[in-house]
């Protein structure tokens, strides 16, 4: 029972698939592995013009123009020894021969199939005749247009190249006025910038006379007051108290002589007047030779070492500006710190850049002061007792930036600060 059931199943399928094919719009063609027609539909048939009868049993390449015809063998027969696909499995545009001869586009999806130890190829095909026609209708109405937008644009030629010549005048006349006007902004901007920068001077110079007025005041009074007692200081026994003033005095000139320096040196920053002036040296016996300058000038007890990561290093830099930089820091360093402490000079070399750092144990910055460290004539809140003109760190942040190096610093209040110099080598 299960087994007829089967069978009319089987029967039933078969029935609706050859209905299916029978009455498919494209053509469907079915051929062994030699190459010759088994079955065909009626679309097949009307197709390509042939009665069925026809058809089957004959050779595919009947229905293929030359030299395609003698092709077809090869191309199976290359498939089934190599396993290569260049027709089958794969749709492809080709060309069909009709009974008439005539010869007309089609495209062409070919697929195998296996039934047991038998093996066919399964040819569906779409008649491209109209598709073709309507895309040469197409490239024909195409073709006009383009006729007549290439009628229109000669006619338009000589109008455009008339807009072009008007066109061409105003835009030189434009471009002269932004000539102008950009030579206006550029010769304001000048100004504005000269105008800023004799501003800047003003206020330097008149900063300066303020400071000057109340730093001089004091070295000034103690070199009078100094000289004077040591006029009356004659005696062999008060020699003492002859040399004390004669320290003051000393000190008091070198006060004088730092501000001094630090207001020329602001002013000749400010009017452009620094130039670099680069040269090769070692920097070990460089730094060694300003740390021994710079001994007299420490407070009771202090001291400076050095912490070299390699002493036989050769630099270019402008060696003034860099002695200037370095004075200029250890002297802070010390200034800032108490007696009988210590002043590290540390140089480190990391691939092309090279920084200097000079370290301290002083009194820090406070948190609120630091981002102000580098602007002119500022003095950190808890160093207002210490002489100074709040010019040095920004007169030593402007010769790095000339040597394209920069100068940055870390501190910590009451711990002390280090200052670093870093330059590209």
């Amino acid at each position: 029972m299960n087994v007829n059931k089967e069978n009319e199943n089987i029967s039933h399928v078969a029935s609706r698939l050859d209905a299916i094919i029978q009455t498919a719009v494209d053509g469907i063609i079915t051929i062994s592995e030699r190459g010759f027609i088994e079955s065909v539909n009626p679309a097949t048939c009307k197709i390509f013009g042939y009665e069925s009868s026809e058809l089957i049993g004959s050779n595919i390449s009947r229905l293929m123009p030359s030299p395609h015809d003698k092709a077809h063998d090869d191309y199976v027969n290359n498939y089934l020894r190599t396993g290569m696909r260049k027709i089958i499995g794969i749709g492809r545009e080709v060309l069909g021969k009709k009974k008439d001869g005539s010869v007309f586009p089609f495209w062409l999806a070919v697929s195998e199939v296996k039934l047991g130890e038998k093996r066919l190829f399964t040819g569906i095909v779409h008649d491209m005749t109209e598709q073709k026609k309507a895309e040469e209708a197409l490239l024909k109405l195409n073709q006009e247009l383009e006729g007549r937008i290439a009628e229109r644009t000669e006619k338009l030629s000589d109008v455009v190249n008339k807009l072009l010549a008007t066109n061409q005048q105003l835009y030189h006349e434009i471009q002269e006025r932004k000539a102008a006007e950009q030579s206006l902004l550029l010769l304001q901007v000048e100004l504005q910038q000269a105008l800023k920068k004799e501003q800047d001077l003003g206020q330097l110079k008149t900063r300066f006379v303020s400071m000057a007025s109340h730093e001089f005041r004091t070295p000034l009074s103690t070199i009078l007051s100094s000289a004077s007692l040591m006029d009356q200081y004659t005696q062999t026994d008060q020699q003492d108290k002859r040399h004390r003033h004669f320290l003051k005095i000393k000190n008091s000139v070198e006060i004088l002589t730092m501000l001094l320096n630090d207001f020329l040196s602001i002013s000749r920053l400010e009017e452009g007047k620094v130039e670099l002036n680069l040269e090769k040296f070692n920097f070990h016996t460089f730094c060694h030779e300003i740390i021994e300058e710079m001994s007299s000038f420490l407070k009771k007890g202090q001291h400076i070492v050095t912490h070299h990561t390699d002493s036989d290093l050769v630099i270019a830099a402008d060696k003034k500006l860099l002695k200037l930089i370095l004075i200029n820091l250890i002297s802070n360093a010390s200034k800032y710190s108490d007696e009988s402490t210590l002043i590290v000079c540390a140089t480190k070399l990391l691939g092309k850049e090279f920084s200097v750092s000079i370290i301290d144990e002083g009194m820090g910055i406070p948190e609120e002061d630091k981002p102000h460290m580098f602007d002119r004539f500022f003095r950190a809140s808890n160093a207002v007792n210490i002489k100074g003109t709040g010019l040095g760190l920004h007169i030593v942040k402007r010769y790095a930036e000339m040597m394209n190096g920069d100068l940055s610093f870390k501190s910590e209040l009451g711990k002390g600060s280090t200052f670093t110099v870093t330059f590209t080598l």
